[in-house]
């Protein structure tokens, strides 16, 4: 709890202000962060362009240090969060463990991706079509362990209710 609650209020917070604030100078185009299939130089030049000087400002100056705080908290707060739910069935020893670290990769990925869009709005419009793919492929990664994390952590809820039901029944 001490890590999910400043998680979630980092989270909201760039949902409901940092986000819509950046996206302001740009309508219409989601920020990187927000494609979680990627997107391609000419989508990168294109957002950057519309966001213009004061956009980009904002992006590195607002959305980014919050961007920079939440994957440690998301990393933290999922892996204990799923640990202590995983662990509530299964041994300590148990392989299951492992799944654990899902969040902490993605945050890691999360890492990446954002020092690729600081190294990309500080050289802009220098930027070259590899480290848009390299930046995509991070958001992507992020984006596929994200979605994994929350499959694991649905599946170690039901997991924890049909384990207790089946023990009530018994």
């Amino acid at each position: 709890m001490i890590f999910l609650i400043p998680s979630l209020t980092v989270y909201v917070a760039m949902l409901l202000y940092t986000i819509p604030g950046v996206q302001s100078y740009a309508p219409g185009i989601k920020i990187f962060d927000l494609l979680p299939s990627g997107y391609t130089y000419d989508y990168a030049i294109k957002f950057f362009s519309a966001l213009g000087d004061e956009g980009r400002k904002e992006y590195l100056n607002t959305q980014l240090p919050l961007d920079f705080i939440y994957p440690a908290l998301f990393s933290v707060s999922s892996f204990l969060l799923l640990a202590w739910l995983l662990l509530k069935r299964n041994e300590k020893s148990s392989r299951i463990f492992y799944f654990c670290f899902v969040p902490i990769f993605a945050g890691m990925f999360d890492y990446l991706e954002n020092i690729q869009i600081v190294l990309m709005i500080l050289n802009f419009p220098d930027i070259s079509n590899a480290q848009v793919i390299l930046s995509s492929a991070f958001t992507i990664a992020k984006s596929v362990l994200t979605t994994l994390f929350f499959a694991l952590l649905l599946f170690a809820i039901i997991k924890l209710r049909v384990g207790s039901t089946h023990v009530k029944t018994q």
